[in-house]
């Protein structure tokens, strides 16, 4: 092999190798920005919902308490678990060891505006979850 080609080899592999650590620096850039702005997470709730099959299947939201009642937000697109809890609103939450049934109410629109508006929700946040609308479930204990 002559020495112009074994250059443009090592060329060639410098530059994967630095288009390679650009994208791996990109990344972790961005997981750190999306973690920077991430609320700060007081208590959290494991929710189970059951799909058409009967399957059930647990989630960890941050509960939304206002004035009494319990909200739990979709912000993010994969929200498999909010479909169920619309299909099967029969859910069960899980909040510091004890574990309690409800139903998963959606809110109207006057009440979705106003959770909008109180718990607050970062535009940084709404740029790194693709601007998910946010949909909000009200859990009324059975």
């Amino acid at each position: 092999m002559d020495l112009q080609k074994l250059g443009m080899r090592t060329r060639q592999r410098a530059i994967a190798t630095l288009a390679l650590w650009a994208l791996a620096t990109a990344h972790t850039g961005c997981v750190t920005a999306v973690a920077a702005f991430q609320p700060q997470i007081g208590d959290t709730i494991v929710l189970s919902t059951t799909d058409a099959d009967g399957a059930s299947h647990e989630r960890v939201l941050s509960p939304i308490d206002h004035d009494g009642q319990l909200f739990v937000a979709a912000n993010h697109w994969p929200r498999a678990w909010y479909h169920r809890a619309l299909e099967n609103p029969d859910v069960r939450v899980t909040r510091d060891g004890h574990t309690t049934e409800y139903r998963a109410v959606p809110v109207s629109d006057e009440e979705r505006e106003r959770l909008l508006d109180e718990s607050g929700f970062p535009l940084v946040g709404y740029l790194f979850t693709g601007f998910a609308p946010r949909q909000f479930l009200r859990l009324d204990q059975r």
